[in-house]
C-alpha cells in the first residue's frame, strides 16, 4: 500500500484534493435537499425580502421614520397614504418597520456571528484537548447556564446601558455558552472518529487537525444552531427594547415600536403594537424554519431521499 493511500484520510498531498472533492459533493447534495424543502425556501425568501427592504430603506420608505404629524396620529391601517396607519406620534408605521429592519436584523445576525467565532475557539480547543482543560472550560460555562438566558441578557443590558451596540454585546455574551456547548459536543464526537486518528498517524499537528479535519465537520451543527438562535435573538432583543434596556426611542426598532404601542393599546388602537409584533413573529419563525431546513439538508439520510 503506497504512502498516498495510507494518508487518504489525512491532510497531505492528494488526500486534501480527495477531501475537498468530497466536501464539494456533500455541499451540492445539501443544496439540492434544501431546494426541495419548500418551507425552508419560503422562509429564506421572507428573510431575503426583509433584508432587501432594510438595505433599501432610504429609497423605498414612503416617509421619514422619525417625522410625525400629531394632527393625524393613530390613523388606522389602510388609511389614505398610510398603508399600515400611524402611531401615537403620527409617524408612519410602514416606514418605521422598513427602517427598523436595520436594527432588528443587525441585533439578530451580528451577535450570533461574533458569538459563533468565540464559541468555535472555546468549544474546539476544550473538546479536542479534553482532560482537565476541557472540563475546566465547560464548568465555567455551566456557571452561566445557571442563569436563565433572558434574565442574564437583561442584567447585562442593564449594566452596559441602553443602545444598539450595548444590546448586541449583551446578547452576544449571552449566546457564547450555548454555542460553545454545541461546538464542544461536536468536537468531542468528531475527535473520536477514525479520520482524526489517521491524520495523527500521518503526522498532522494539532492546529492542522483542528483547522482541516475538525473545523469543517463542526461548522455544520453550529450553522444550524446559529440560524435557529437568530430567531430567538430577534425576540430577545425586542424584549430588551420593550423593557427599556435595549435600543431606545425614537429609533424605529421593532421592539421599541411594540413598546410604544402598549401605551395606546387599551384605547382601541391595537394596530400600533400588533403590526410590529406580527413582523417580529414572522421573521423569528422564518429563521427557525430555515434552521430546520438546513439541519434536514445536512442529514445524509434526507439528502438521498
Amino acid at each position: 500500500m503506497s504512502s498516498d493511500t495510507i494518508t487518504a484520510t489525512g491532510t497531505a498531498g492528494p488526500p486534501v484534493l480527495a477531501t475537498t472533492w468530497q466536501r464539494r459533493s456533500q455541499f451540492k447534495l445539501a443544496m439540492r435537499a434544501l431546494r426541495r424543502d419548500r418551507v425552508a425556501v419560503g422562509a429564506l425568501v421572507v428573510l431575503v425580502l426583509v433584508t432587501l427592504a432594510a438595505v433599501l430603506a432610504p429609497w423605498i420608505s414612503p416617509y421619514d421614520p422619525l417625522a410625525g404629524d400629531p394632527q393625524l396620529r393613530l390613523l388606522p391601517p389602510f388609511s389614505e397614504g398610510h398603508l399600515l396607519g400611524l402611531d401615537g406620534q403620527g409617524r408612519d408605521i410602514l416606514s418605521r418597520l422598513i427602517w427598523g429592519g436595520r436594527y432588528s436584523l443587525s441585533v439578530a445576525v451580528v451577535p450570533v456571528l461574533c458569538a459563533g467565532l468565540v464559541s468555535l475557539v472555546i468549544g474546539m480547543v476544550g473538546g479536542y484537548l479534553g482532560g482537565r482543560w476541557g472540563d475546566s472550560v465547560m464548568r465555567l460555562l455551566d456557571i452561566v447556564f445557571a442563569f436563565p438566558i433572558v434574565l442574564f441578557a437583561i442584567a447585562l443590558a442593564a449594566v452596559l446601558g441602553a443602545g444598539l451596540v450595548n444590546t448586541m454585546v449583551a446578547v452576544g455574551v449571552t449566546l457564547v455558552p450555548y454555542m460553545s456547548r454545541v461546538v464542544y459536543t461536536a468536537t468531542v464526537q468528531e475527535s473520536a472518529k477514525e479520520y482524526v486518528e489517521a491524520a495523527r498517524a500521518a503526522g498532522a499537528g494539532h492546529l492542522e487537525i483542528l483547522r482541516k479535519q475538525l473545523l469543517p465537520n463542526v461548522l455544520s451543527p453550529l450553522v444550524v444552531y446559529g440560524t435557529t438562535l437568530a430567531g430567538l435573538v430577534i425576540v430577545l432583543a425586542a424584549g430588551l427594547s420593550f423593557l427599556g434596556v435595549g435600543i431606545t426611542p425614537p429609533a424605529p426598532d421593532w421592539g421599541v415600536m411594540t413598546s410604544d404601542g402598549r401605551q395606546v393599546l387599551l384605547e382601541g388602537y391595537a394596530h400600533v403594537a400588533t403590526v410590529p409584533g406580527l413582523v417580529i413573529l414572522v421573521v423569528a419563525l422564518a429563521f427557525n424554519l430555515l434552521g430546520d431546513g438546513i439541519r434536514d439538508a445536512l442529514d445524509p439520510h434526507k439528502q438521498t431521499a
